[in-house]
């Protein structure tokens, strides 16, 4: 299963964007002003009823969005223990 790195535009404080990693999920897509990342069956490739909502963001934030593979998230300087807390606006 496959990770996301988000980039989020920074907030009126700072200069610096925010990165959110969005563990397990293996796809996203765009619903109404939020974009959703989705964990999905191992046997599935596509976002159905039986797909989990990991994490969304509003759109208008997202900078860029990055997949990282599990032997290369690991490895990143980006991984779990280095991404820095951005707020999670809503996850379903």
């Amino acid at each position: 299963m496959a990770s996301f790195l988000v980039t989020l535009s920074p907030p009126r404080q700072s200069d610096e964007p925010l990165i959110e990693a969005v563990e397990h999920a293996d796809a996203y897509q765009q619903e109404g002003p939020m974009t959703t990342f989705f964990s999905t069956r191992d046997d599935r490739g596509v976002i159905d009823s039986w797909s989990r909502r990991q994490a969304s963001f509003r759109t208008a934030d997202i900078v860029a969005v990055r997949r990282i593979e599990p032997a290369s998230f690991e490895t990143s300087p980006f991984g779990s223990a280095g991404v820095e807390a951005a707020p999670l606006l809503r996850t379903a």
